[in-house]
């Protein structure tokens, strides 16, 4: 066990998919990590998350609805069936019941939901709450933070300075924590291989423009992850698949590691504000080089880091030319030794995991300033 003394924590997960593997997406694939480590640890962890999640414990009341759709085409990661939001605000509330217990309190909330309901926890039964902003400003989220007085005992945190800057002109102050990624699981691969998308499929990520680059630059391409919008991947993707351009559907993250780290560059096509996108901390851990679209805070992810190239987003021709160049040296050993070595250093999912552990300690005991906590995480 770390240092830090054994805390009883509820971690809140995103509350759309089950927290397992293959992940639905890198906001899982955080918070799966989050509750691995703290357990690890040697902290208290129980779990809130949709059902069929690992880490689950037999309470009912911590467990999640899962949405469920009539129509497999209708399945959509920016929406829920009619009637599931009223069916979540029932469970939070039972969540809340629960945590108001002494005999099932915990110390500490650890939320990572999309739902405005944990935020007020904080307010409501005066529970310590760590919210970590995931996304661009969700209006249900700026109207609960807003709603918290001065004696709310919660603290927000933000996965970019871009984040965090989006979220302050919504009146909502957070602290930057990136995110990490297991440097155990994400292990150095031997690259030389043809080009990698990896993700989400959903219009906001834009695979069918890291297509687009490949095929101009004659390069092959295989794209993995979970189709999370089918109507965009029969219009947009797979009618440009064939021909060097896969896919090779959603993978578990040991099949996914072999995959990126053998590809000579991996393609990261976001569209919209990407708060941090976590697939390119985790190619450049494996050593390979990545080229990216301007979009969020990709350019902050990125900045001074060895193997990258940043084009203005949706610049077919700028990403095929940056991708090329980069794939041409991604053979060479050295090369992808010294790219990983810089990930590590700046994005060890064991690093950023001390840190949340100290902030956590810190809320945990009752720290109300935020000078007293930078204090308190930097001792």
């Amino acid at each position: 066990m770390s240092g830090s003394p054994r805390l009883r924590i509820l971690v809140v997960a995103p509350e759309r998919h089950a927290l397992r593997q293959p992940h639905a997406g890198g906001l899982e694939t955080v918070v799966w990590n989050r509750v691995r480590w703290l357990r690890e640890h040697g902290h208290d962890v129980q779990l809130c998350a949709a059902e069929g999640s690992d880490f689950l414990g037999s309470d009912a009341a911590l467990h999640l609805p899962r949405p469920h759709w009539h129509r497999t085409r209708d399945a959509s990661d920016t929406d829920f069936p009619e009637g599931h939001r009223r069916l979540l605000s029932a469970a939070f509330d039972r969540v809340r019941d629960f945590l108001d217990v002494p005999a099932t309190r915990v110390d500490v909330v650890d939320n990572h939901s999309l739902h405005g309901d944990p935020i007020l926890w904080s307010r409501d039964i005066g529970i310590p709450v760590v919210t970590t902003l995931h996304t661009p400003p969700l209006s249900d989220l700026v109207i609960a933070a807003n709603a918290l007085d001065g004696s709310s005992p919660h603290r927000f945190l933000a996965v970019s300075q871009y984040t965090a800057r989006a979220w302050s002109a919504e009146g909502v102050d957070a602290f930057v924590f990136p995110n990490g990624v297991d440097t155990t699981q994400w292990s150095l691969g031997a690259g030389g291989g043809g080009w990698v998308w990896f993700g989400r499929i959903v219009p906001e990520k834009a695979p069918h423009l890291a297509i687009l680059a490949a095929r101009r630059a004659g390069a092959r391409l295989k794209l993995a992850g979970r189709i999370g919008d089918a109507a965009y991947f029969a219009r947009e993707v797979e009618p440009l698949l064939g021909d060097g351009i896969d896919y090779v559907g959603a993978l578990h993250h040991t099949q996914l590691c072999d995959l990126v780290g053998a590809a000579s560059v991996a393609l990261v096509t976001p569209v919209w504000s990407e708060p941090f996108g976590l697939v390119m901390a985790e190619a450049l851990m494996t050593g390979t080089p990545v080229a990216a679209f301007d979009s969020g805070g990709t350019s902050e992810v990125l900045a001074g880091m060895p193997g990258t190239a940043i084009v203005p987003a949706g610049d077919v021709g700028a990403l095929a030319r940056a991708a090329s160049s980069l794939a041409e040296d991604s053979g060479a050993w050295s090369s992808r030794a010294r790219v990983r070595a810089a990930a590590v250093a700046r994005y060890s999912l064991d690093r950023q995991h001390r840190e949340i552990e100290r902030v956590l300690t810190v809320s945990a005991h009752g720290v109300t300033t935020a000078s007293d906590l930078v204090e308190a995480v930097r001792a």
